[in-house]
């Protein structure tokens, strides 16, 4: 005979298990800001600059923002591999960060 299932602790579980994976992703959000330098920004500027990217509607602009993104992971993954290495592009990225909220007004 079949042992009858607890779906009380079933759902339990499922909800720790989301209300860990809600706590990580809080956490590793966090970690990004600190990790793009985002943090010495006023809360209300880094939070207007977050919206500006969700309303975004142009598919270049976007484009252009995963690929820095994808560069910015690759750099952090190279710089966390080799120790001491230093990714030079990553003052040209900065420099270019600098300019795009700019271009974003205009949009």
């Amino acid at each position: 005979m079949r042992k009858p299932r607890d779906y009380d602790s079933e759902l339990k579980a499922l909800g720790d298990k989301a209300q860990q994976l809600k706590a990580r992703k809080l956490h590793q959000l966090g970690e990004l800001v600190i990790a793009t330098g985002a943090d010495a920004l006023p809360p209300e500027q880094l939070a207007g600059a977050l919206l500006a990217a969700t309303d975004t509607k142009d598919r270049a602009t976007k484009e252009g923002w995963r690929k820095r993104g994808a560069t910015f992971f690759q750099g952090a993954a190279r710089n966390a591999a080799g120790g001491d290495r230093r990714d030079t592009r990553g003052a040209d990225a900065n420099d270019r960060g600098a300019a795009s909220p700019s271009s974003q007004d205009r949009a």
